[in-house]
This record gives structure tokens, C-alpha cells and sequence, in this order.
């Protein structure tokens, strides 16, 4: 680590931790706490990666994730970006913009080629032929910089959670510590945010040698950092602005969203690289890089460097660079000499010459920078000097880091005296501070951060103070209007991400792209990783050249979330959905349930050993069949409708004639939205003449109960509907044993007489307030029993206990799937999708036409006849392979997708795998044999066979049935 300098007092690196890594094949050390740029360039590794377009060599630009020169790849990672990525012990790094390698990129050659790749050149040189555009796209994405995604790396999970405050203070420099403290004091809960590991922002290495600074930096930090109304987040960047406050906060720990009663916006600045000939070698870097070099990791950007300066940040980065030992050859000053004559005198002083109204017309050298050729700024290319040096300097303005301004409905406005935008109106409860404000002098940043603080203070009390939001600006330019050189060999970038030349953008703007967004568009300029960090200042300004116009008739881009990419694996995160249990969740759990997700219901998928998921399913539906079953069925939908116009609702909400319900008795239930499409079906039981209960499917219940409330409000009918889904606990007592067992233990007469197949009657099981329905969903004697939410738990324990006589057996929703499937019921949404209509679904006698209306009806008149395809019933061999054949494997004839599986799975009863099939309907005729592809990509042989696979005749909830023969 030949450039790493004694201790600093601000540094950020552990010495007592070596750490080594490899970077293309070669092993360095570091320190921990370093950066991966950080560590190469303390062991004078100077070329770090590649350029996108022409495979350039690059090297540190902003060293502050506002550029992409330093972008890697490792064994477990892609994308990394090496300014901020912390060094790994172990890790092996390698640039992403290669083939072959760093030194021997195949594609180094590219730039050679520029001339006959000029902006625009993908869509005009590819558009035609057009049938070679898909080879063109290959060659161009693989020498794009594409990262290659290893599968088997580690899996990543990161959390999401909400967080809530008063205030977030957005960046912790001087004027947001200011402003967070302020804010604090009275008595405001506040969240501090940073993209950076430690607070402090240009407190610490831009003021780093300043005395007034000293003074206040460790007291003005502590105070926020003890503050136990302040939440200090660092290394978390504020990703965006979303309505009414809420705000991404990406961190080392996953995402948190945050919402909060204002927002003070204290981001700093952006600093902005000069344009001249070969201003991305590397050795050219922005004055701010250098020194988060040196205060942040001790490291020595160069031995010899010539400045460009256009501002006293320059400057003072000169005497920065000059405290720790580097030959400043040179100090180029785009501005006259009075305009820094104070800090001219002082360079002179110590025998660093000064050249004012001077630029930097190119930097030469091959790999990396080893001389700079400078001229007078009104001569481009007249009497030039060439200096020898092996780092060249740039300090020559500032764009404002207002991403969360303009994404807040903010606008900016140009400052000609500062050459910067600044806020201009901004929405209630968004305010901004210190240098995103145009306040550069230290003192000024902290009373603007208290100013900010008040007025954030003041309108969540809901006081109408005025406040001056420029008051405290300053009055001297600190960036240039004009950091731009032209020269005829081009290779003068403004966007280091896209490698976009000044000559792109004049080219541009000839071409009729002078709108500032269709620039961006059409030259992608500020699109790359970096989105316009370092780039879109200098684009406006040459736009605006170009037109002759002035800079806030040019405009600006639009700030899109998020600020800095994302991760992935951040944005999904872990699991983060709300789930609702049931009054049985615990018993669930007792007898080992094995739990999937239904809508937003936890509910058992089977019971058992998960590595014999299959043999415990076939067991349970094997119970129901020959014995008895229990299964919780609490997540349907269950809703009361109350009214002297009920009936008129159900008869015109549902397919079926529901007015003519005999008191006592339930009908299947099937709804259609207005294009005859199914979206639900359940039971209606009439309880009297005004009032009737109907149940909805899990997915549905919700929707269903707000569709039934719409059409009450639009036809004024008097009904009240009351959603007891959540009030209400329910099973499915099922199999031949279950009246049997259910006898004993209610107070009514449930004999087939007393209570027939498809009845609702009132009952108490075991003085348990219960509403019981005999419904033959898989097939078997049955009875739904629907009580209080609370009660739920007992009931299940009570039939569970009587129930073990005739061994019972609880059984979840995989073995329901497969009896239903056994008896051809349909599951919505499963066997239907979003086109599907009763007769596609082989349920015309559910639709009745007679009816004068109901929801759907006229489409359904229209489609009776005239339908493509239906769903069938199909069988595969009996020594078939249960797994061969899964949902949604297709159906091909004659190399034609014909048809789509949409249930399928082996069925103990029938003893071999059956399923329903949506086919065409040329193709539905029983017997006839059908190929479906599996994922393999083999053909298995099924043949059509009726429906239902098991019981036709629905003997088995007859009452007569003989449970031996059973």
C-alpha cells in the first residue's frame, strides 16, 4: 500500500485489520473500513475498469457513488460498485466491462471506431434489415458491460418495516445536523439520514484543515448522535419522494418506509467534472475525490498535480493536497485573477504558480494520466503549455443533489450569481438547507439548517410564519458557466457512464432533439447507473449554448426514483404480507400442520411428515372416503343479507333463480361479471323470507360483500348485509360416519327427513350456537357447521375428541382440491380464468336465462351456442407417474397448443391421475386420446373420460348408504 499516508485524523479505516483481496487474479491488501477504489489506489493500481461504449480505461472520477467507472464483478455478486463497497476479506473482484480481462479487454479497440459511432448510431445503423436486428443486439449487449449472474450464489434476505417521525433530515453535513438538533429541541421526533458510513458529509474532508471547523465538528456531531428524540441512519440513502410524505430509506438492513410530518432536504452538492480532450483518464478526478482520499482513507491521490480550479472549494482542495506532501505543478483558473486574489497571493507565496483566464485543453497518456496540456481559455489551442504530472484536479462547480425536491413537485430555479440551481417554490412541509440551497459558507450552513428547522417547526404547529428561504445564500459564484473545452479529436466527455462527447450533444440538438428531455432520450445522456450525477449539469448548459437561450428557459430532467439503484433482492425483500389465522390456528399446529398461504388466510395445505407430503394427502382424502374428516373451511366468505329486496339482490347478483328458495334449503351460487365471465360461486341458504346467508370463496369474500354493497347503493334496494368472514368459525364435517357422529351431539332431528341434502338449520352442538348446512362439495355425507369466532377452537376439539371412535382424521386443502376434483367441482380461478364462461366451464344448468335479468345475462344469452372451448375430465394411464403431469402443462395437437391443464392429481379412489383439462372444443369428445407437453418437454398420452370421476350418482350422501360397504 505504497500511496497510504500516516495517520489522519478523520480517517475512517481500521489499521489494526489487514485485509486481502483480489482484483483481476492479483492479491492486495487494505485495510478495513476501505472502499474497494480506495484500495487499489492506495497500492497505485490506477486503471480500474472500463468505459461503456468504447472500453476507455478509467479510473476514480467522484469516488462518492455519482459515476461508474469502478464497476465489478465478484464470485457472488455483480454490478458492485467500488466506490462504496467495502472491502471483503476473501474476495475476488474483477471489472465488468471486459472480454478477456482488465489489460486485455478484446473490445480496448472500440474507441478507435468512435468517428463511425456517433450519437444515435444503434437506431439508425440496426434498424434495417430488420431480420438482423437480433443478431446486432447480441454482439452490442455482450459488449455492453453486462454483469454475468451466477445462480448458485448465496441467497440474500433482506427485511422491510415501516418507521414514523415527525421529521426527516436528509443528509447529515453541517446544516443537517444543524437542522436535526434545531428540530429536536423542540420536541419533534427526527430521523438523521446518510448515504455515508459516518456523519459529518464535507464537515470532514472538505473543511478538514479548517480551524472554525475544528471548533465545532465533535460537539455539533455529539449532539445529535445523544439526542433521544434523533434517529441517526448512516449508510442509508433516501431513494425518493413519494405522495403525502412517504419515503423509501434503503440501508445496510433491507428497506424501511418511512412517513413523516415534513421533510428538510440538506443533500449537499454534486461536484461537476470539466469537458476537455481525455478528461476520463485515469488521474483526472473531481477535487472532492481527492480529498475523501486523504481525510477518509489516508491515501495519496498522485505525486505530482496540476489544478483546475473555478472556485475557492479549489483552493482550498490545493492546500489540502499540499499539506500531505504532493508537487502542485500548477493551478489553472478559469476565472480572472481578482476573482480569487486572496487565495492567488497565498499559492504565490509558497511558489505554486497560478494561471487565471487559463483551462485544461487535453490530458495525455495512454493507460493513465502523465501530462496536461493548458491554454488561455479565450484561445483554445493557442500558446499551450505541457506539464508533466500524474494527477490532474477538478474543482469547477456544483450541481444541487435535488432529487427529493423536484420529485416533492418542487421547482428550481438558476441562480446567475451562484451558476447553480437553487429552490425556488416548494410544496407545504418540504424545506431545504445549507449547499442543495445555495449556502456554501460554514457559518451561514448552520444557521440555515436552523432556519430550516423552525420553519419545518412552525407548519407542523400550523403557524403561518414567513421565513426568508435565501436569506442566507451567498453572493460569489462557485461554479463556472462555461467548464467546457471543445477540440477537434472529441474524446471530451460529458457523461463518463455513456461515454457521450461534447460533439454527441451538439449533434443532438442540429438533429432536432432540443428539448432537454428529448436530448436525454435520444442521446441517453444522464440515463447510465449514474442518472446524470455528474452529467446533466453540463448537458443543459450546452444545450442551452446551442439555442442561445438561458438556462432556466433550457430546464432540467426529471428526477425519478430511485436516487442511487437498488438492489434487487432490497426491493423484494423478505415476505412481507399480513396473513389472517383462524379460531382452529393452534390446533392446526397440534396435529402438525403444514401451512400455505390462501388469499391473506394461513390455512393447512395437509397434515404430517412434509417428506411424505403426497403419501399424507392420499391418507387424508382416504379418511374422508371410508371414515370421517375434519376440515376448517373458516377463510369462505360468510355474509348475511337482511331486507325486505334480499331476494331481489341474490336473483340478480347471481346466474341462478334464487326467489324461489324453499325455506330451509340452500342453492349453489355462481356469479358472473357483466362480460358472462365467472368470479365466484358459494351457497345461498334462505333463513326467511328477508333474510338469507350465503357463503363466497376465500379469494373472493371480500370483493364479493363490496360488489353486493354497490349494487344495493345503485338499484336502492332496502337491504343491510352484514360480513361475518371474520366472526364467524367454520368446518366441514365429511364422510360416511359424519352423521353418526354429529347426532348425539346437536339438539335438532338431522335425519335425512328431518334435514336433507342441501338444508340450513340452527342447532347448538354441545350448547355451541351453531348454523349447520349439508353441502356435498367432496362428495361425502357432510355437514358444514358455521359458529362464533370464539367458539371455534372448541368445536373443533369437541368433534376431534368424539370423532376418534370412527377414526377421524383432520385434512387440509390439498386432499379437499383432490375429493372435489374426484366429484369434477370447479375451483374459480383455478379451473376459470379471466375469460371464462359457465358454458366453457360445463355448467349451463347453473345459468338461467328464463330469469328477465341478472348481472351478465345478456352476454350469456348471446355466448349459450357459441363457444370455443370447455373444460374436460381426463385420465392418464393407471401406472402413470403422478408428477409427470402438473397445472398449466399444455395440450398439443399437431404441434398446436390446444388445451391447458388446470387441475390435476392421483386419486386414491380412482387409483390413477385424473384431471381437468381447457380444452379446444374440435377436440372434447370423451375417448378421445390427447398429448400434454410436461416440463421435460416429453409427450404423456391422457385420455378424456366424463365427469364426475367418482360417484355419478351421488349415492354416497344418501343416508341409506351402508358404512360397511363403504
Amino acid at each position: 500500500m505504497r500511496y497510504r499516508l500516516t495517520k489522519q485524523p478523520l480517517e475512517w479505516i481500521d489499521r489494526q485489520h489487514k485485509l486481502r483481496f483480489s482484483f483481476e487474479g492479483k492479491t492486495f491488501e487494505a485495510f478495513e473500513g476501505d472502499v474497494i477504489s480506495s484500495a487499489l489506489w492506495a497500492n497505485n493500481v490506477r486503471m480500474l475498469g472500463r468505459s461503456f461504449k468504447y472500453h476507455r480505461p478509467r479510473g476514480l472520477l467522484s469516488l462518492a457513488n455519482h459515476d461508474v467507472n469502478v464497476m465489478l464483478q465478484s464470485d457472488n455478486d455483480t454490478h458492485i460498485r467500488g466506490d462504496v463497497r467495502a472491502v471483503q476479506e476473501g474476495e475476488s473482484y474483477y471489472a465488468t466491462n471486459t472480454q478477456g480481462g482488465l489489460k486485455q479487454d478484446r473490445f480496448k479497440w472500440l474507441g478507435k471506431l468512435s468517428a463511425m459511432m456517433p450519437v444515435g448510431f444503434y437506431y439508425k445503423a440496426f434498424h434495417s434489415p430488420r431480420f438482423l436486428f437480433p443478431l446486432w443486439e447480441t454482439i452490442i449487449r455482450r459488449a455492453a458491460g453486462i454483469g454475468k449472474i451466477n445462480t448458485d450464489w448465496k441467497r440474500r434476505f433482506t427485511p422491510k418495516w415501516y418507521e414514523h417521525a415527525d421529521v426527516l433530515v436528509v443528509g447529515a453535513g453541517p446544516s443537517g445536523i444543524q437542522a436535526a438538533q434545531n428540530a429536536a429541541e423542540q420536541g419533534m421526533k427526527v430521523i438523521l439520514a446518510d448515504e455515508n458510513k459516518h456523519i459529518g458529509g464535507s464537515l470532514d474532508y472538505q473543511w478538514v484543515n479548517d480551524t472554525d471547523a475544528a471548533v465545532i465538528r465533535q460537539p455539533l456531531k455529539q449532539q445529535v448522535l445523544d439526542h433521544p428524540l434523533i434517529t441517526v441512519k448512516t449508510e442509508t440513502v433516501v431513494g425518493g419522494y413519494y405522495a403525502d410524505n412517504w419515503i423509501p430509506l434503503s440501508g445496510p438492513e433491507g428497506i424501511a418506509k418511512l412517513r413523516v410530518k415534513a421533510v428538510i432536504v440538506a443533500s449537499g452538492l454534486l461536484e461537476q467534472p470539466a469537458v476537455f480532450h481525455n478528461n476520463d483518464l485515469p488521474g483526472v478526478m473531481l477535487m472532492s475525490a481527492a480529498q475523501r482520499l486523504v481525510a477518509r482513507y489516508a491515501i495519496k491521490p498522485g505525486n505530482k498535480a496540476v489544478v483546475l480550479v473555478a472556485n475557492e472549494e479549489g483552493y482550498r482542495g490545493v492546500m489540502d493536497m499540499y499539506k500531505v506532501g504532493i508537487e502542485i505543478q500548477a493551478v489553472v483558473d478559469l476565472e480572472p485573477a481578482e476573482a480569487h486574489s486572496e487565495w492567488v497571493a497565498l499559492l504565490n507565496e509558497k511558489g505554486i504558480t497560478v494561471y487565471s483566464e487559463y483551462t485544461v485543453n487535453e490530458a495525455c497518456g495512454k493507460d493513465s494520466l502523465d501530462a496536461v496540456v493548458i491554454g488561455p481559455i479565450d484561445q483554445p489551442g493557442i500558446d499551450t503549455t505541457r506539464i508533466d504530472c500524474d494527477l490532474l484536479l477538478m474543482s469547477v462547480g456544483w450541481s444541487p443533489a435535488a432529487h427529493l425536491l423536484y420529485q416533492a413537485g418542487g421547482k428550481l430555479g438558476y441562480d446567475k450569481t451562484l451558476n447553480q440551481f437553487v429552490p425556488g417554490t416548494l410544496p407545504a412541509g418540504i424545506y431545504a438547507c445549507g449547499r442543495v440551497n445555495g449556502v456554501f459558507k460554514l457559518t451561514e450552513q448552520l444557521k440555515d439548517g436552523e432556519r430550516a428547522a423552525q420553519q419545518c417547526a412552525a407548519f407542523i404547529r400550523g403557524d403561518n410564519a414567513s421565513y426568508d428561504e435565501g436569506a442566507f445564500r451567498d453572493e460569489l459564484s462557485h461554479s463556472s458557466g462555461w467548464p467546457i473545452v471543445a477540440h477537434p479529436d472529441g474524446k471530451n466527455f460529458v457523461d463518463f457512464d455513456e461515454d457521450l462527447q461534447l460533439d454527441d450533444l451538439l449533434n443532438a440538438a442540429k438533429e432536432g432533439f432540443d428539448n432537454i428531455e428529448l436530448l436525454k432520450r435520444f442521446s441517453t445522456v444522464g440515463m447510465g447507473p449514474s442518472q446524470g450525477k455528474h452529467a446533466n449539469m453540463n448537458a443543459i448548459r450546452i444545450l442551452a449554448k446551442t439555442l442561445g437561450q438561458d438556462i432556466d428557459q433550457t430546464g432540467s430532467t426529471t428526477a425519478r426514483p430511485f436516487y442511487h439503484p437498488v438492489r434487487l433482492d432490497d426491493l423484494a425483500g423478505t415476505r412481507f404480507r399480513v396473513h389472517r389465522v383462524s379460531a382452529m390456528h393452534q390446533q392446526h399446529i397440534k396435529h402438525q400442520a403444514v401451512f400455505m398461504d390462501a388469499g391473506t388466510w394461513q390455512r393447512p395445505e395437509f397434515y404430517g411428515d412434509k417428506a411424505r407430503r403426497e403419501t399424507m394427502i392420499r391418507e387424508e382424502v382416504q379418511a374422508v372416503r371410508e371414515g370421517l374428516g375434519l376440515i376448517d373451511v373458516s377463510t369462505l366468505g360468510k355474509i348475511e343479507v337482511m331486507g325486505p329486496d334480499a331476494a331481489c339482490l341474490l336473483d340478480t347478483m347471481y346466474t341462478m333463480r334464487m326467489t324461489n328458495i324453499k325455506h330451509g334449503m340452500t342453492r349453489y351460487a355462481l356469479m358472473v361479471d357483466e362480460s358472462g365471465v365467472i368470479i365466484d360461486d358459494g351457497i345461498v341458504g334462505k333463513i326467511s323470507d328477508s333474510h338469507y346467508y350465503l357463503t363466497a370463496t376465500t379469494s373472493h369474500a371480500d370483493i364479493t360483500y363490496r360488489m353486493l354493497s354497490r349494487a344495493i347503493a345503485e338499484w336502492g334496494l332496502d337491504v343491510r348485509l352484514s360480513n361475518r368472514t371474520g366472526q364467524q368459525a367454520a368446518v366441514n364435517l365429511a364422510g360416511p360416519y359424519s352423521r353418526e357422529l354429529l347426532a348425539p351431539l346437536v339438539d335438532i332431528d338431522i335425519s335425512d327427513e328431518a334435514f336433507p341434502y342441501l338444508g340450513i338449520r340452527e342447532a347448538n352442538v354441545q350448547g355451541i350456537p351453531a348454523r349447520l348446512m349439508r353441502v356435498g362439495f367432496v362428495g361425502e355425507l357432510g355437514f358444514e357447521i358455521h359458529v362464533p369466532y370464539n367458539q371455534g377452537e372448541s368445536l373443533w376439539q369437541l368433534l376431534m375428541e368424539k370423532g376418534k371412535q370412527y377414526g377421524i382424521r383432520p385434512f387440509g386443502v390439498e386432499a379437499q382440491r383432490r375429493l372435489r376434483m374426484e366429484k369434477g367441482h370447479i375451483i374459480v380461478g383455478q379451473d376459470t380464468d379471466g375469460l371464462t364462461t359457465p358454458y366453457e366451464a360445463g355448467m349451463p344448468w347453473a345459468v338461467h336465462l328464463k330469469k328477465t335479468f341478472f348481472v351478465g345475462r345478456q352476454t350469456l344469452a348471446i355466448m349459450k351456442d357459441n363457444t370455443d372451448r370447455v373444460l374436460v375430465g381426463f385420465q392418464l394411464a393407471a401406472d402413470g407417474a403422478s408428477t409427470e403431469v402438473l397445472e398449466s402443462h399444455l395440450v398439443i395437437d399437431n404441434g398446436e397448443i390446444r388445451g391447458r391443464v388446470t387441475s390435476v392429481g392421483y386419486s386414491p379412489s380412482c387409483q390413477r391421475v385424473i384431471g381437468m383439462i381447457m380444452l379446444d372444443k374440435q377436440l372434447a369428445d370423451i375417448g378421445t386420446p390427447l398429448c400434454i407437453r410436461t416440463t421435460s418437454g416429453d409427450m404423456v398420452k391422457a385420455e378424456q373420460v366424463s365427469m364426475p370421476f367418482y360417484d355419478p350418482d351421488g349415492l354416497r350422501q344418501k343416508p341409506q348408504l351402508d358404512k360397511d360397504a363403504a
